[in-house]
């Protein structure tokens, strides 16, 4: 038995748009780095032998590329209308190709099981259609005018989902003879020619998105799962003359800079070997070392840039940072802020995750001395 799919996109997700504010058709909004809908392709693709796409043939090129579906047809205005370009689609396709069974699936549906698929394929054994539901668990009410207007039974109530499954040949026959019908669901051409459809137990975790809600418990099932790590960083530098002070990615007016073979920014190097720590890349001299000229008297921001790039290239975040500047001298309190600010913004994150303080050694060691200024970094990530 060869079963196809019918993956439908052509929708504008009016609802999501005007609870989101986003302009993207929720079935293309990135989740977990990925359109949705690929999500969808790619929890179908392992349990059937093709997959017809419906919508906009560029954006659907877009978001499948590089999968093994069939080119994608252009939507109708109406979901029936959609569905039956999909069934004409996959009945031109050659004999040995054509489907048996077929199932429909919405493109906003992302969290497909296959004991999910299983179980719709099986029920067509015996029923020319089958749907996967959901039953109603909350007490239902009806409204009138803002206030409670009774109580509805939720006995042999349920919620449908997709995919719904149906024989081929008889789904395409219903309809092209059913054109003048909106049915906004699949399985209402079958129920309305009297034909039995079979309700197999659906997911909870089937989730339609249609809120910003649903996206936030959808990267919950699919995103990866994030660990968290931290990571420790320790630079010190001496005090030199005619130098800039550079602390934090900003310049500090003092009687002396610090001495090194980029800028010497104590703080940033503290900071790129914390996070480097974290993500067991080594240190900050592994990535740009002191023996190479292109360092030499360098931006250190250039260090941190790459060092919050190394985060979001392994699909991590930074949870936060916290840098304990130690010197008698200058004073940071004044200059903290503007450090944070400037962290943040090499980082790409908000500033409340940046945290900048100062100690002194209690005039101990070459700090109290003032012959230099060590810096002290803590950060925090989540990694897959």
């Amino acid at each position: 038995m060869r079963v196809a799919a019918i993956l439908l996109a052509a929708g504008t997700g009016s609802r999501y748009a005007a609870t989101t504010g986003c302009a993207t058709p929720k079935q293309y909004v990135l989740l977990a780095g990925q359109p949705v809908i690929r999500h969808a392709a790619e929890a179908l693709l392992p349990h059937v032998s093709s997959i017809q796409p419906v919508g906009d043939p560029s954006s659907l090129n877009d978001a499948l590329q590089g999968l093994a579906v069939l080119s994608p047809v252009q939507g109708g205005q109406t979901r029936q209308a959609s569905v039956r370009a999909g069934l004409e689609a996959l009945d031109a396709l050659p004999p040995e190709q054509k489907p048996d069974l077929v199932l429909v699936h919405d493109g906003a549906r992302p969290y497909v099981t296959g004991q999910l698929v299983a179980n719709v394929v099986a029920a067509l054994a015996e029923h020319p259609g089958a749907i996967p539901a959901v039953p109603v668990a909350d007490t239902l009410k009806r409204e009138k005018d803002g206030v409670i207007d009774g109580t509805v039974s939720r006995e042999h109530l349920f919620r449908a989902q997709t995919p719904q499954g149906f024989r081929f040949g008889l789904f395409l026959d219903l309809h092209r003879a059913a054109a003048s019908l909106n049915a906004t669901d699949d399985a209402k051409l079958l129920e309305e020619s009297g034909f039995s459809v079979a309700l197999v137990p659906g997911d909870e975790d089937n989730i339609k998105l249609t809120y910003e809600a649903d996206l936030v418990r959808l990267e919950r099932l699919i995103g990866p799962t994030l660990l968290p790590r931290v990571g420790l960083g320790y630079d010190v530098h001496a005090f030199e003359e005619g130098r800039p002070l550079i602390m934090c990615g900003i310049t500090i007016p003092h009687t002396h800079g610090l001495a090194g073979h980029s800028d010497a920014d104590v703080g940033i190097h503290a900071l790129c070997d914390a996070i480097y720590g974290a993500l067991a890349e080594g240190d900050i001299g592994r990535h740009f070392p002191p023996s190479q000229n292109e360092w030499k008297d360098a931006d250190s921001a250039r260090f941190l840039i790459h060092a919050g790039q190394r985060i979001r290239e392994r699909g991590g975040m930074l949870v936060n940072a916290d840098l304990t500047l130690i010197c008698e001298r200058p004073k940071i309190g004044p200059h903290a802020q503007a450090m944070r600010e400037r962290l943040a913004a090499l980082l790409e994150v908000d500033v409340d995750r940046i945290s900048v303080k100062a100690t002194t050694s209690e005039r101990l060691g070459f700090t109290g001395r003032e012959e230099g200024i060590a810096c002290a970094a803590t950060v925090s990530v989540l990694v897959p």
